[in-house]
């Protein structure tokens, strides 16, 4: 369900329905917008906006925490496996909630494959590591992924196979999983501020994954004109998954594409695509390289609290493992 806007200042019933039409369906929206977005909808004066703002604000008891606040906070923080014990040790359990975790690789360095396996790890009770009474909380209704496809590489198939690997029914993972194609970046964008509104409907969205985040943005906006309009809009993209993955307890898994460093003469000779605003915003960074046979290497390059690791897993027809 939607707020009732109208009990904000200076929101009358025409206001509140030109809101919803641009998105600002709930306090939590209007009050992490900013006083020129919403005063770029007809009606809205920069004056009225900053009201509409601190009140929505006030709503949401948005204001400063203290440590001791976030510390408790931190406790609810759970960890999904991706399945491999030696990438989960790198990562300190699994994957965070609370936390975007990015990986990127080349084509073939199993990036889609880890994405694959995050959603039928989620129908897994064993493998969502948490406190009892946090994963008492978690699976108090079925647990829900998104899965925003920007590629067309998302298969059913594999997570049957998947499934069928660790013994659970495939076709209660894909009832599970919500997929929706994005061909452009408005779309990707849109649908993942629509997740906020599965959760409202009641679904009880625990992960959310975007596969690839940056190759609809690379395709649109070509050369450095372009570079500064493209970085803006992918900020606004994973400010929207990082409050997602914030506000709502879920685990937010992202692959990115590469590209080559013609100057690198030391170290990887490629580097994640999206640069800063990608690097700033994404909570653990992990590049992923091929190696022998089925063999892949992650390396963990950047975390707030974690040091450089290497792991080594494997990708079969089961899916990821040691």
């Amino acid at each position: 369900m939607a707020d009732d806007l109208t009990k904000l200042p200076g929101v009358g019933q025409s206001i509140a329905e030109k809101l919803i039409e641009a998105g600002y369906i709930d306090y939590m929206k209007i009050a992490t917008a900013t006083i020129g977005e919403l005063s770029e909808i007809d009606g809205i004066s920069e004056k009225a906006a900053a009201k509409i703002i601190a009140a929505a604000r006030e709503y949401c008891n948005i204001g400063f925490k203290s440590g001791a606040d976030l510390l408790n906070q931190r406790k609810t923080v759970w960890k999904l496996s991706t399945g491999s014990k030696e990438l989960d040790n790198i990562l300190d359990g699994g994957l965070e909630s609370q936390s975007v975790t990015e990986f990127a690789g080349m084509f073939g360095s199993g990036k889609t494959q880890i994405m694959h396996q995050a959603c039928v790890n989620l129908q897994c009770e064993d493998r969502i590591i948490a406190d009892d009474s946090i994963k008492d909380e978690i699976l108090e209704k079925p647990l829900k992924a998104v899965y925003i496809d920007t590629e067309g590489t998302f298969r059913p198939e594999r997570i049957m196979q998947m499934a069928e690997a660790l013994g659970i029914d495939g076709k209660d993972v894909l009832d599970n999983t919500f997929v929706a194609r994005a061909y452009n970046s408005d779309m990707q964008m849109l649908f993942a501020e629509k997740i906020e509104d599965l959760i409202k409907e009641g679904h009880n969205i625990k992960l959310v994954v975007v596969d690839s985040l940056t190759s609809t943005f690379r395709n649109e906006y070509t050369g450095r004109g372009k570079l500064a309009e493209r970085q803006q809009k992918l900020g606004r993209h994973m400010a929207t998954l990082n409050k997602l993955a914030d506000l709502y307890n879920c685990v937010v898994i992202v692959t990115n594409q590469v590209a080559a460093r013609p100057d690198a003469f030391f170290g990887s000779s490629e580097q994640a695509i999206g640069g800063h605003i990608v690097g700033h915003a994404a909570t653990f960074r992990i590049f992923l390289r091929k190696a022998k046979g089925d063999k892949r290497v992650a390396k963990l390059y950047d975390s707030p609290h974690l040091p450089d690791a290497e792991a080594m897993f494997r990708i079969t027809e089961k899916g990821i493992h040691d």
